[in-house]
């Protein structure tokens, strides 16, 4: 019962929340289109696809915070980079249709989630970490920004306004990416093998959150990934998931990191 429930909340907030631009029902494979957030835009020029590469690194090298990303990608899974930004200037030159530095950092996380994702599971325990702690930071600023946002996002429901909300803070989203691609690396190098979490894990977690003040109601949400009936009030539910994470953080450790790793192998399958 308890791995049901945790597999409910972490298919839906921490695959979100991983990808960054968007903590799931948006479509990362398809370029953003009039959201405007960026400098995403439409042409009738068709271009050379050399051009487009051109233009396209030359737009990422303009973003310092995502230039960050692609240059460690470009030097930890060159293959990968190389891949990714052939697709990108081969969509380009052949639709003529210009898309946001947005856009092409969420679609080369998301490709390399799916991709090599699995890998972050077997990282020392550090690396591991970073990835919930950046998706903790990315809450915290949401709950400051909109409390509803907030709460869609626990969900895994974005719109248009979460898609303005990330745009606006590219640090914190260049921030998450690296703490994924870090921990994908790491685990290549190591291998960490973790038994899959208990539950005995689950238990414990579920009574840390009952004593960190969530209601039968609030645990009940957060673990089965479910609306309750009333609602619960945004503000409330909002804060209820920020103590989620923080609550799984204090785990004991072993308990705490088979978790994490069990985490990133749903996201990496999704």
């Amino acid at each position: 019962m308890f791995f049901q429930k945790l597999l409910a909340l972490l298919t839906a907030a921490l695959i979100s929340v991983f990808i960054g631009l968007a903590l799931l029902t948006v479509d990362l494979s398809a370029p953003f289109q009039g959201l405007g957030i960026s400098s995403a835009g439409h042409s009738s020029q068709i271009m050379d696809k050399g051009l487009a590469r051109q233009e396209i690194e030359a737009s990422i090298l303009a973003t310092p915070d995502y230039a960050k990303y692609f240059a460690r990608l470009r030097e930890a899974f060159t293959p990968d980079y190389e891949s990714v930004l052939n697709d990108f200037a081969s969509l380009r030159a052949e639709t003529g249709e210009k898309q946001s530095v947005d856009y092409y950092l969420s679609e080369t996380v998301r490709r390399m989630r799916q991709k090599h994702g699995v890998l972050a599971a077997a990282a020392e325990n550090g690396p591991l970490a970073d990835v919930f702690t950046s998706q903790l930071n990315v809450l915290r600023a949401l709950a400051i920004a909109d409390k509803k946002m907030c709460v869609a996002f626990l969900y895994g429901v974005t719109n248009a306004d979460f898609q303005s909300f990330a745009a606006s803070r590219r640090e914190l989203v260049s921030e998450m990416a690296l703490a994924g691609l870090e921990a994908m690396l790491n685990g290549r190098a190591k291998n960490i093998l973790r038994d899959k979490p208990s539950d005995t894990d689950f238990r414990v977690l579920e009574v840390a959150l009952g004593d960190h003040g969530l209601s039968k109601a609030e645990i009940d949400a957060l673990l089965d990934g479910k609306i309750p009936d009333p609602p619960i009030e945004d503000a409330r539910m909002c804060a209820a998931g920020q103590t989620y994470l923080d609550v799984l953080a204090t785990l004991p450790e072993v308990a705490r990191m088979r978790i994490y790793a069990l985490a990133v192998q749903l996201m990496a399958s999704s």
